[in-house]
């Protein structure tokens, strides 16, 4: 869903900068790449952990999540053409979603859109024992809609969630994260590199 549907990977990292450097954390360069793709439990433990936070992991959870949710209301990032490619595949096939997010953001994001009921299965990274790049979200995904890990066709943008689709076996179809663009070896594991989500049409999935 994030850097896929919603262009809010950047939001996500300004957040938590913004709550490290309030709170006295020490914030480095790396922790937006470290942190992309983690669950919730993850990455509020690593905020606490590494990021130095006093405050627990639930509530650097919470913190974070309110944050967000308020950016939302105020304004969604959908991603150009998200809805009209959601329209298009819903017609042709079930399907999912299988997100970082934590299940309050996925169900506000999709409600906000207007295309939660085009969505079979919605999981949340949280609701499994391992985030991206483990293949855990995408299996249980795979699960909820009924259907083999193998004969499903995963739309990623991230570093970790093109190895998470990829360790769970799916075609792998990457259309780069225009300000956190995966690296070429790890478009090289995708089946298909997309520009845009124009080009990410029933015909274009079948053949992948």
């Amino acid at each position: 869903m994030d850097g896929v549907l919603v262009d809010s990977e950047q939001l996500w990292d300004e957040i938590r900068e913004d709550l490290a450097r309030e709170r006295g954390g020490r914030w480095h360069d790396r922790a937006q790449a470290d942190m992309m793709g983690m669950s919730s439990p993850e990455w509020s433990r690593y905020m606490h952990d590494v990021i130095g936070l006093s405050e627990s992991p639930d509530e650097i959870n919470a913190e974070v999540v309110r944050r967000l949710l308020a950016r939302y209301r105020d304004s969604l990032p959908l991603i150009d053409g998200a809805v009209a490619a959601v329209e298009r595949l819903a017609g042709r096939w079930p399907l999912g979603v299988a997100s970082s997010s934590n299940r309050e953001v996925i169900d506000a994001v999709l409600d906000a859109a207007g295309i939660a009921d085009r969505f079979a299965a919605t999981v949340s990274s949280e609701e499994v024992a391992r985030g991206k790049p483990a293949p855990d979200v995408y299996v249980e995904a795979a699960r909820r809609l009924g259907v083999r890990a193998d004969d499903c066709a995963a739309v990623e943008d991230s570093r970790n969630g093109i190895r998470s689709a990829h360790a769970a076996r799916m075609h792998v179809i990457a259309i780069p994260n225009a300000h956190y663009p995966p690296s070429d070896d790890v478009l090289a594991v995708a089946d298909v590199v997309l520009a845009s989500l124009d080009a990410l049409t029933v015909e274009r999935v079948s053949a992948s």
